[in-house]
């Protein structure tokens, strides 16, 4: 007999999730209760951490997680996503929010194709994408120093050419461990 997999083992538990009504406890509603839109790491240590070091539950916010918490890119999704936030649910509060110890603050784009290649990538793929003007140094290198990567992301949404003026703009460093915020940007 062969082992279920990680998706068959959550869609069993979905099943009685839903069967069982636990969903009930989390009932709300698409507009975020404090109009406040978070961006944070995707990082496994801030997926219930985050919540709890803000006080926010269910309903509360509206949580876009994305390596390193950068908004890369001004067009973009993330940034995409703030606009939605703001334009059509109201959000008045934008928190960027960075981690302590963050994987992706040291990557290159060498080592990710590296990676690519050894996980069965083909190299004719990889030399496609790059014939394609992708360049993987610059879409998938770290960001350093997380201070100033916190800083520019806060930039790239404040100054946004469409993004309405009335929205406050706050970048953090959270601490992986205990969830201490230290403010970085306003």
């Amino acid at each position: 007999m062969t082992e279920k997999s990680t998706i068959d083992q959550i869609l069993e538990h979905n099943a009685r999730f839903v069967e069982e009504h636990e969903y009930e406890q989390f009932k709300t509603d698409k507009y975020p209760d404090k109009k406040l839109a978070v961006v944070s790491c995707m990082d496994t240590r801030l997926t219930a951490l985050l919540m709890a070091a803000l006080g926010l539950k269910n309903g509360d916010a509206k949580i876009i997680k994305v390596a390193g918490a950068e908004v890369s890119h001004p067009f973009g999704s993330v940034m995409r996503s703030l606009l939605i936030a703001v334009c059509e649910l109201g959000v008045e509060d934008i928190m960027i929010v960075a981690h302590t110890n963050c994987g992706a603050q040291h990557m290159s784009g060498e080592g990710m194709v590296s990676d690519m290649l050894r996980l069965g990538v083909s190299a004719d793929h990889i030399k496609m994408a790059h014939h394609c003007g992708i360049d993987f140094d610059q879409w998938l290198a770290g960001f350093g120093d997380t201070e100033e990567a916190v800083r520019k992301s806060v930039d790239v949404v404040r100054n946004h050419p469409v993004m309405p003026p009335h929205v406050r703009v706050a970048g953090f460093i959270m601490d992986s461990e205990t969830g201490e915020l230290l403010r970085v940007a306003d």
